[in-house]
């Protein structure tokens, strides 16, 4: 079983400054970044240093460039932090009813773990990670994955958000899930026997009593529609429920053993 550290908002901020500080360093060239290293020098030969040592030198640059950055003091970034993982919390903030079947058939415990894919699972992903769920986030695209580690990042929930670079038809889980979550979006471009060869794969990660998610489904869509799904889950609980305007969320509960 994995074990997960969790590290105080103070060591999540020494993270961020030195993040936010190797990040400057790098887009600078490098006679550039010597000329702060010249300003370093003569701010510490300024205050008559017993010993000027490169350690001394490079944590007076890490100054000079947080002082240039503007980088929020600790109590004004962990303010925000806790302000921005507050919202991600709330299911209002990424759309999602109170009552909504993403909120309600997803009960976050320690042991958790989701899996999200398809169309606008960015949402799915944060919500679900900043109210205490172990996410695997799985795209097609580089940039949808990078966008929600990057958000996850912002939120201070890195830890528990994890992407993976990958089609449905070529992906197993390395752990089993709790839950799935996707839109038919993740089914496009798939043949039907690799859409059943996908959600053959997930079902059998799921534990008993886990929960498989389709969001925004109507029936007859060209890439997945209620009826197949109906048939795939022969043996679960499922029901579709509608959730706003014309979209539905086709949910199946898989049976204890």
């Amino acid at each position: 079983m994995r074990q997960h550290t969790h590290r105080s908002l103070k060591h999540e901020y020494e993270l961020f400054v030195e993040h936010e500080i190797e990040a400057y360093k790098e887009s600078l060239p490098r006679p550039a970044l010597l000329r702060i290293g010249d300003e370093a020098v003569a701010k510490l030969a300024g205050q008559q240093q017993l010993a000027l040592t490169e350690i001394l030198v490079w944590e007076e640059v890490d100054r000079i460039i947080m002082r240039r950055l503007r980088l929020p003091p600790f109590s004004t970034w962990r303010r925000r932090r806790l302000r921005r993982l507050a919202a991600y919390r709330r299911p209002e903030h990424w759309g999602f009813s109170p009552d909504a079947p993403i909120v309600r058939a997803i009960g976050p415990t320690g042991d958790t773990h989701v899996l999200v894919t398809g169309a606008a699972s960015e949402g799915s992903a944060l919500y679900l990670a900043a109210n205490g769920c172990e996410v695997t986030t799985v795209d097609t695209a580089e940039d949808v994955i990078e966008r929600v580690l990057s958000a996850a990042y912002d939120a201070g929930i890195t830890a528990r958000v994890h992407g993976i670079t990958a089609d449905l038809a070529n992906y197993a889980p390395h752990a089993p899930l709790t839950a799935v979550v996707c839109t038919p979006a993740a089914f496009a471009g798939l043949t039907r026997e690799e859409r059943d060869r996908a959600i053959d794969v997930l079902q059998s990660a799921t534990r008993d009593g886990g929960v498989h998610l389709v969001e925004t489904i109507v029936a007859g869509q060209a890439a997945l529609s209620v009826d197949e799904l109906t048939q795939r889950y022969a043996g679960w609980d499922v029901s579709v429920e509608q959730v706003w305007g014309d979209g539905h969320t086709f949910l199946a509960r898989k049976h204890l053993a």
